[in-house]
């Protein structure tokens, strides 16, 4: 388990993939109390990464710290970037990208809608293509709300499947290229901006953008 930060209030760590966000068999909360060595120590999940993306989250030690993240989300205070490698490309090289989505429980996918209704909620994100590469594009993500799959599903209605992703249509076999690479967030306690970076791993495509994130 690797940790970026630790203190009395938060842990912030690199997630892997294959594991989810939430507690349960096999979670990150376990995992991170075992890396502290406390079976029963409080570990608190405040927001989420799909189990097949991995990256930068933050995690609560205490109820109190909980509870003070999760209204820094809901008030924007919290910054999610994410590199994404996509097939093909985006209609412009900048800009933003606002649907309508509806999660599919039974699927355990997600779609974009024509209109409201039921299990539709609003998504918005903003991307930046940085480089592209035989067929494709480094993306830099900024992501404004927090929809299960939104990036990948988002970036597959406009006709950029993640590489990797063969539930939107990807191609490539191998690890979803989707990688939370920065989180940054007032601290609970001290109110302090706290800022954490991490680079995606040394494998393909990522090696095929090196030093271009």
């Amino acid at each position: 388990m690797e940790i970026l930060y630790l203190d009395n209030k938060i842990i912030v760590c690199v997630k892997p993939v294959g594991v989810l966000s939430t507690d349960g068999p096999g979670g990150m909360p376990p995992l991170l109390r075992a890396a502290l060595g406390d079976a029963a120590a409080p570990v608190y999940t405040v927001h989420r990464l799909d189990a097949a993306v991995s990256g930068v989250m933050v995690y609560a030690r205490t109820r109190h710290a909980a509870a003070d993240l999760g209204r820094a989300i809901e008030r924007g205070d919290v910054r999610k970037e994410y590199l994404a490698v996509a097939c093909g490309g985006l209609p412009e090289k900048s800009g933003e990208l606002r649907d309508l989505l509806r999660r599919d429980r039974m699927l355990r996918k997600t779609f974009v809608a024509e209109a409201p209704g039921k299990d539709v909620r609003e998504a918005r994100l903003d991307y930046e293509v940085r480089a592209e590469r035989a067929g494709l594009s480094l993306c830099r993500v900024r992501l404004y709300t927090g929809r299960a799959h939104q990036i990948r599903a988002q970036f597959a209605a406009h006709g950029a499947p993640l590489w990797g992703d063969a539930k939107y249509g990807g191609s490539g076999e191998g690890d979803i290229a989707l990688f939370s690479c920065k989180l940054a967030f007032p601290h609970p306690l001290t109110g302090d901006a706290m800022t954490f970076e991490k680079k995606p791993p040394a494998a393909y495509p990522w090696t095929e953008f090196s030093g271009e994130e």
